[in-house]
């Protein structure tokens, strides 16, 4: 290719033109002199960050020329600012990267980079940032529309408000955030508005505010340019919180500086019903509040007016469960005030039981007895009867002959024979006290009695009250009888007009529970458990056996606590022998008696408390507690009467929100008739 003069002399002006920019750009190491003219705009990115030395990332929708020149001179962060401002007012934005980078992207592209967050302000140009501001006393929902319309939306600005912890988080320029964030401090402040307290003498704090509020509304619907004072009542101590502009806050305390006067009468009269305390019950702690109050106010030398004037009178009217108070307004607050939290539903426990008492005993018994003829004996108190005795009653139970001696009378001696018939009354009563086995032999005159015998006793107490009681109250259950006992005889003179006092006591399984339910869900329960049963007759009256448990425990509501255990267990062994005899081994066994005897007796009570909080609840327990009632009387029905194949088993009705209660005996009998006529 061949070079004209005329190209020559171009490429020539295009060098002149480049060497011209370069001079007039950087004319030191610290200042720059920028002159561009219809210059390419990535060109002109590309001179400015070999200028500074900085990598930069041009995006590929940034096209444009530029012209712009500076006669100033220029140090490096002005220039870098320069820089800013040129592609700001392109529309465009320049993101600093963590490692330095620069990108060069369109403005409405920059919100969704990667924007640092800054706090303070380290930077008031051009930059890309991102600022989180609390805001204290505004609501941000509010403030978020009024910075949006001076944010710059199109440039890549964002506002963004955190409701839920009043925060707003702001994107865009550094110099239209700092803006921004300095209009939020501004209207903050502005919100910050002084809170007042007007304590009142005579009127309720509750009232007193209904009546402003009213006012206010009504002035507000008039004229809607400030918003009207904000008012709170704190009836504990009878004051209103007034909060707000400093004049909005002097017009409403005067106010009610105006309207809190004393009242013509020196008191009134209020009739107050009561939903779950007794009237009776709250009389003496009322009178006792209105006590103490009286008194403070003597301590304190309140001069509203002269406490002798100020007598309070609370009764209660038991059959509608109100109480009639008459006192002075304030007293009357601060009465109707204990009442409201006292008057309260309580909680209820419903305490489920298992009393389980078992007893084992087991004994063996094994002798020889030994006898004569004649009646003679061993006894080890054994419980057989002696062998003489049994002798005895054996030989009367048999015939026997009976040879008889006469003399007539010429003196003639005559026998006969009879035979007596025997006689087992004697022998029945010795062998039906006996236990075991018994078997004797008799030979040549002597005679021999072996016993033997085991027991195994094994007995099982179980009981599973349910209590249901309110919170702090003692419930009670008992299931048994009621054993007459002596007390006392008396007689008269000469053994005239004799007699006995008799006291009645409770035998059987008793149960005594007070629930208190403590914080957390916890109850505790102050529990007497009592099993007592008639041992039996003794010579002076009966004795009767008795195990209790009293204690206090701390159970959570549905936990289950096991109270009592091992009671006794008692072995016994004995041996009752003949000396010497009784001493030789193996032989030995026939002269003597063991006895071996081992008894063990355990009571287990396990207590499970449930805290019933409402009536679903309780509806919900007693839902499942009848329907288990009715499923046996159900299956009992099915079962059918033993020799009554017609006859039916009595049931429940089925469960409803209104228990049906069983017919009259008229409505019975109406129904009864009816049957046998449709029959």
């Amino acid at each position: 290719m061949r070079l004209t003069s005329r190209d020559i002399l171009k490429g020539l002006g295009i060098t002149l033109f480049t060497l011209a920019f370069s001079a007039s750009s950087y004319l030191s190491a610290a200042e720059y002199s920028p002159n561009f003219k219809d210059t390419d705009i990535n060109e002109f990115i590309n001179i400015v960050g070999k200028n500074l030395r900085r990598t930069i990332i041009v995006d590929p929708n940034v096209r444009g020329k530029i012209s712009v020149r500076s006669y100033d001179l220029l140090n490096e962060e002005q220039y870098y600012q320069f820089f800013l401002n040129v592609l700001q007012v392109y529309d465009f934005a320049v993101v600093e990267m963590p490692s330095g980078i620069l990108k060069v992207v369109r403005s409405k592209d920059a919100k969704t980079s990667n924007i640092p967050v800054i706090e303070g302000t380290p930077f008031d140009g051009d930059e890309m940032i991102t600022r989180v501001v609390p805001v204290y006393n505004v609501p941000v929902r509010e403030l978020a529309p009024i910075l949006r319309q001076l944010n710059d939306q199109a440039g890549g600005g964002n506002v963004v408000s955190h409701d839920a912890s009043n925060v707003m988080m702001l994107t865009g320029r550094a110099a239209v955030v700092n803006r921004l964030v300095e209009i939020i401090e501004r209207v903050d402040r502005a919100g910050d508005e002084e809170v007042e307290i007007v304590k009142l003498k005579f009127a309720s704090a509750s009232e007193m505010v209904r009546i402003v509020e009213s006012i206010n509304k009504s002035q507000a619907n008039q004229n809607n340019a400030k918003a009207a004072p904000r008012l709170v009542a704190d009836d504990r101590t009878n004051s209103v919180i007034v909060s707000g502009d400093i004049k909005a806050r002097q017009r409403i305390i005067n106010l009610i500086e105006r309207m809190d006067q004393e009242l013509q009468t020196s008191g009134n009269t209020r009739v107050i019903f009561l939903n779950y305390a007794k009237a009776e019950d709250l009389v003496q702690v009322l009178k006792g509040v209105s006590a103490s109050i009286q008194a403070e106010e003597q301590g304190t030398g309140s001069n509203r007016r002269s406490t002798a004037n100020r007598e309070v009178s609370i009764d209660a009217h038991e059959d509608s469960n109100s109480l009639v108070i008459t006192a002075e307004p304030d007293m009357m607050r601060s009465l109707e005030e204990v009442i409201r939290q006292l008057d309260v539903r309580r909680a209820q426990v419903q305490v489920e039981a298992i009393i389980v008492e078992v007893f084992e005993g087991d004994g063996t018994t094994f002798g020889v007895q030994w006898g004569s003829e004649a009646g003679g004996g061993t006894q080890f108190t054994n419980g057989v009867a002696p062998i003489g005795a049994l002798g005895v009653a054996a030989y009367r139970a048999s015939d026997r002959e009976v040879t008889r001696t006469t003399t007539t009378a010429n003196g003639q001696v005559v026998e006969s024979t009879d035979t007596i018939e025997g006689d087992v009354t004697a022998l029945a009563q010795l062998l039906g006290g006996a236990n075991g086995l018994i078997a004797g032999i008799v030979d040549g005159g002597w005679g021999a009695v072996v016993q033997a015998v085991s027991n195994d006793t094994n007995s099982n107490i179980l009981a599973t009250p349910h209590l249901t009681t309110m919170d702090n109250e003692e419930a009670f259950f008992i299931v048994g009888q009621e054993v007459p006992i002596i007390t006392g005889t008396t007689t008269g003179s000469n053994n005239a007009n004799p007699f006995q006092t008799v006291d009645r006591q409770e035998v059987g399984i008793k149960l005594k529970v007070t629930p208190q339910i403590n914080e957390g869900d916890a109850v505790q329960l102050l529990i007497e458990q009592e099993v007592s049963s008639v041992s039996g007759a003794t010579a002076v009256d009966i004795s009767i056996n008795k195990r209790e448990i009293k204690t206090t425990v701390i159970v959570d509501d549905g936990g289950t606590i096991v109270l009592g255990g091992l009671i006794d267990e008692d072995v016994q062994e004995s041996i009752a022998k003949v000396p010497l005899l009784g001493d030789i081994p193996i032989l030995g066994h026939l002269f003597k008696t063991t006895s071996s005897t081992k008894r063990k007796r355990n009571l287990m009570v396990f207590i499970r408390p449930v805290i019933v909080r409402d009536g679903v609840t309780m509806n919900k327990i007693s839902h499942r507690k009848y329907n288990f009632i009715r499923a046996q009387q159900l299956n009992r029905q099915s079962e059918g009467i033993p020799l009554m194949p017609n006859a039916e088993g009595p049931s429940l009705p089925e469960w409803k929100d209104e228990l049906i209660l069983p017919p009259s005996f008229e409505e019975y009998l109406q129904s009864k008739d009816k049957k046998e006529q449709e029959q």
